[in-house]
């Protein structure tokens, strides 16, 4: 067995480690996280990552339930169809 998969999903982080080593505050650390976490699950779920942050970013604010807000998430088929 290898994790392949998950070392290559990573590099872009890793890469960029010592910009983010001096990070001002956890809040900024954790913001960083949810977007990456973010983009690679779009990724895995092949969908271009620029293109499903503009549709979430965009939408987000109209979402009003629950549901709406669910929609958006890279794994549902609406993510996709934009």
């Amino acid at each position: 067995m290898d994790n392949n998969l998950a070392e290559n999903a990573i590099r872009a982080f890793v890469l960029g480690r010592k910009n983010w080593m001096f990070s001002d505050s956890i809040a900024g650390v954790k913001a960083g996280a949810n977007l990456y976490s973010l983009i690679e699950t779009a990724k895995a779920n092949g969908l271009e990552p620029y293109d499903y942050l503009r549709r979430v970013f965009t939408e987000l604010p109209r979402a009003e339930t629950l549901d709406a807000i669910e929609t958006l998430l890279p794994w549902q088929p609406s993510a996709a169809n934009g």
